[in-house]
């Protein structure tokens, strides 16, 4: 969500992309490089890894923590002229996002579209993004607001460090 704050990438389209991207965190990309978008080095200075994708072993981004692989996937897409558009669309449409993404040239994959409007809406990660636009609605406020059961906090509780 801070990189929704932060650039205005709605989080929904980050966590779709980061989940299809990674292969849920369990890609080669994710594991060895935490390159949990598959950004290719294009202007990279950094560490790099090479994985066969559209073409054999093309060079890709290489992160020292996943924390940076979200990072750079805000700077990449709001430095980066051709998704200057996507800037202008409204944060909660995320459907359009996904489309823009695909228009802009993110993927190749002619359905990445629907992918990412898929995983928005069958894990509910437009949540997210009401969250961080304040969007008021019983059913986030309950979710937001709602203590867990006892049972919860028994299965939750953690060791004090007092």
């Amino acid at each position: 969500m801070d990189e929704m704050i932060q650039f205005g990438i709605p989080a929904s389209i980050t966590l779709a992309q980061g989940i299809l991207e990674s292969g849920v965190g369990k890609g080669r990309l994710a594991v060895e490089a935490n390159n949990h978008f598959g950004i290719k080095c294009h202007d990279w200075n950094g560490k790099k890894i090479f994985h066969d994708d559209d073409e054999e072993q093309e060079c890709f981004r290489k992160y020292d923590n996943p924390e940076y692989s979200y990072r750079d996937h805000s700077l990449f897409l709001s430095n980066r002229e051709r998704y200057t558009f996507l800037f202008e669309l409204k944060k909660d449409d995320y459907k359009q996002w996904a489309r823009g993404l695909k228009k802009a040239g993110y993927a190749t994959d002619p359905k990445y579209p629907k992918k990412l409007i898929d995983l928005v809406e069958r894990y509910e990660l437009y949540k997210y993004d009401n969250v961080v636009l304040k969007k008021k609605n019983r059913l986030y406020n309950c979710l937001l607001y709602t203590s867990p059961s006892p049972r919860d906090k028994r299965q939750s509780r953690m060791p004090s460090s007092a």
